[in-house]
């Protein structure tokens, strides 16, 4: 069964949606950006990077994370990161990417957010062309910092929106409700433009309740810990609300402390709406093609769950009806 499951995951379409551009950092492409930026980095070798690629929680992960970044600082730069991550998610059957960006990290070492779009919208256009993979960017907000620093960078974006398709929030989820953020996103929706919010990874349950009841999401990422709520689950299921589970992220952060005790597949036999994603692969040990891979060797993962997974994806992601209908179309026809 899993070398059947295994084929199906490889060739069937897929799509990502809940993927931190900053997070495809991968160590070589660090040191690349480096030489190019002329930036000193604190690890000599790309051996020595990838050695601290070993984290025990989520702190631990966003210390690295927020470290590497460093190097992004001209528009090639974000291309050239957005171009790595596109090619090797195409090569394996990825045909849509809903991808977020963290500009606060950016912002705070002097890179415009106009720079930071061009580059990456500029690799994504091509992706759409020379690829044929559809995307949706999404700015995300960065949980750590204040409401008011995530208000200027609201400001800013105002003048970008034709470039956004929506709104995030992510970073260190303990101790930083959704509520903190209650008017931030209140702004978003008069926008216009949907949002999904990072819950229930680390935080409690009552931070996905805060995300549903105080944010007014469209999207849950992670959402993992919905599971200690059955009342909450029973919303979940009945809103049909779709949560980006990541699996590989939840290994290497410690949100589970072994891949066969993932709830993955008690959420789908709930009815939850789940897709999978790889959330910062270049940390995590691997992209949306190795989480696929990650479940069906370590759980009982059923053909069923299989097809479910890919429809979820697809259903959950936000582009038109007709986009939704044909990409439906062609992932039954694998499984016919």
């Amino acid at each position: 069964m899993n070398s059947e499951l295994l084929h199906l995951a490889r060739i069937m379409p897929k799509a990502e949606l809940h993927l931190h551009i900053e997070g495809s950092l991968e160590p070589e492409m660090v040191f690349k950006l480096a030489r190019r930026n002329q930036i000193k980095l604190t690890y000599a070798t790309v051996e020595e990077l990838k050695a601290a690629y070993s984290f025990n929680n989520l702190q631990e992960f966003l210390d690295v994370y927020y470290a590497g970044m460093s190097v992004l600082l001209t528009e090639d730069d974000f291309y050239d990161l957005t171009w790595a991550y596109l090619k090797k998610v195409h090569d394996e059957g990825v045909v849509h990417v809903e991808i977020f960006f963290d500009p606060q990290a950016h912002l705070e070492r002097g890179v415009p957010l106009g720079i930071q779009l061009a580059g990456i919208q500029g690799a994504l256009e091509a992706g759409k062309a020379t690829l044929g993979i559809s995307y949706r960017l999404i700015l995300s907000f960065l949980r750590h910092l204040s409401e008011a620093s995530a208000l200027e960078t609201l400001e800013l974006a105002r003048h970008h929106l034709d470039r956004l398709d929506g709104f995030g929030l992510d970073s260190s989820e303990t101790g930083h409700p959704p509520e903190k953020f209650a008017r931030v996103f209140a702004e978003c929706k008069k926008l216009g433009k949907p949002i999904t919010v990072h819950a229930g990874e680390e935080g409690p349950p009552e931070y996905v309740w805060q995300a549903l009841d105080l944010l007014k999401v469209d999207r849950i990422d992670h959402g993992n810990r919905a599971m200690e709520d059955e009342e909450l689950v029973e919303r979940l299921v009945k809103e049909g609300k779709t949560l980006t589970v990541c699996p590989l992220s939840n290994l290497s952060l410690a949100v589970v402390e072994d891949l066969q005790k993932h709830p993955l597949v008690e959420m789908l036999n709930k009815g939850l709406k789940v897709t999978l994603n790889s959330d910062d692969p270049a940390y995590f040990g691997g992209y949306l093609l190795a989480n696929y891979q990650a479940v069906i060797e370590n759980l009982p993962l059923t053909r069923d769950h299989l097809h479910q997974l890919a429809r979820n994806a697809f259903e959950g992601a936000w582009i038109s009806e007709a986009e939704k209908q044909k990409h439906l179309a062609d992932v039954d026809a694998v499984f016919s």
